[in-house]
């Protein structure tokens, strides 16, 4: 193993340099070390370059991102040591791991005593919540909590997952994207034949086809949506989303926010999307997105995690005179990485996950891949060795 460790260290806002830690040692039988291959660029880290470090606000888990820290929670690699108990029992599922294995992970590291761990399942709601990549500091040793590193320390009690066999890591680095699309299937808990809910053929509008908005197109694909239509800015990922199967594909950069909902309602037979799901990271798209709603419809809200400020609602034009039904999404459920792995295996032959990584920067090139990530011809950015 190397002497030193080679990371992107996100040192304040706006601020990357390239560092060397020490190789950890691995004293806990229930820890483990992995070698990346990739780690994705997400909104978050975007947000906390530009100082939007604030997450989970306004709860008790409410944290400021720690500088410095080497960030990257989206990550995928290859166990280069591990604990005697953590062979037997780190993997979510019960298999045994070993050297060599390729695995992802969760990024949150959850309590397990509080009321919501002890209460509630899937989603981590915990109330003293940390997350890889997001929480830990370089001056919390050994260091190297994020993905944007040469290796990777996995503590004791993480969630790990063993990667399928046949599956590259340029799709296994999906994963814990691809989870959060689970937002999609809170729709289908509510479902009637009285048409609540999301049903199979229903419409759905997706508003944001980025990286979480189109895992939100092929989610709503699978579970039997009829027209899917995209709204973006960019042609870039409109045209993507017409290769992941989107049906429509309206570009608000060419069209008047009334365009939009008329166009919405002509193909809808004048009623309005059965689901609608934000994905943008603005408040101000929510208003559109539930002017294209029908009564009854569903509106899913995944797209602000972080606070980008605030909107107005008319709250009986908006919600109570089309009973709508208001989903609020922040996180993913670390229960359904595995199915989330076995979907992407199952449908690789209809949607083209390929192409979802759009461009690969080595860890020297960490800030020119954010930077890059900001572009509206990228899709997911992966930092690579």
């Amino acid at each position: 193993m190397p002497n030193k460790v080679k990371a992107a260290v996100m040192t304040g806002p706006g601020k990357i340099e390239i560092q060397n830690f020490p190789y950890p040692e691995l004293r806990d039988p229930g820890a483990m070390i992995m070698k990346m291959e990739m780690s994705g660029i997400c909104g978050t880290d975007k947000h906390t370059f530009e100082g939007r470090s604030k997450q989970y606000a306004g709860t008790s888990a409410e944290t400021d991102t720690p500088f410095p820290i080497i960030p990257g929670h989206e990550n995928t690699g290859i166990v280069a040591e591990i604990g005697d108990y953590a062979r037997k029992h780190m993997e979510f599922y019960g298999q045994e791991l070993k050297e060599g294995d390729r695995v992802t992970m969760s990024p949150d590291f959850v309590c397990g005593e509080c009321w919501y761990c002890r209460n509630t399942f899937g989603y981590p709601w915990c109330e003293n919540m940390k997350a890889y990549g997001n929480a830990f500091p370089t001056t919390m040793k050994p260091s190297l909590f994020g993905g944007w590193a040469e290796y990777m320390y996995i503590m004791p009690g993480t969630f790990v997952y063993k990667v399928p066999d046949d599956m590259p890591p340029e799709i296994s680095v999906l994963s814990e994207l691809f989870t959060v699309s689970y937002a999609v299937d809170r729709a289908k808990e509510g479902y009637s034949l009285a048409h609540q809910g999301f049903g199979a053929a229903d419409t759905v509008v997706i508003q944001g086809v980025g990286p979480m908005g189109l895992a939100a197109l092929v989610k709503s694909r699978i579970l039997g949506a009829g027209d899917i239509i995209a709204v973006d800015k960019s042609d870039f990922r409109l045209d993507m989303a017409g290769e992941f199967t989107a049906d429509y594909q309206l570009n608000i950069d060419r069209t008047t926010r009334e365009e939009r909902i008329a166009r919405v309602m002509e193909l809808t037979h004048g009623r309005g999307a059965d689901l609608v799901v934000e994905c943008t990271g603005s408040p101000h798209a929510v208003i559109e997105g539930l002017d294209m709603l029908r009564k009854g419809g569903t509106y899913i809200e995944a797209g602000n995690f972080v606070d980008n400020g605030t909107t107005e609602i008319n709250v009986n034009r908006h919600l109570c005179a089309k009973n709508v039904r208001l989903f609020g999404v922040t996180n993913h459920p670390f229960s359904h990485y595995g199915a989330s792995l076995k979907l992407m295996s199952k449908y690789s032959g209809i949607f083209p996950f390929h192409k979802f990584v759009t461009h690969h920067y080595k860890i020297d090139q960490a800030e020119a891949g954010l930077r890059r990530s900001f572009e509206p011809d990228t899709m997911k950015i992966v930092i690579e060795q």
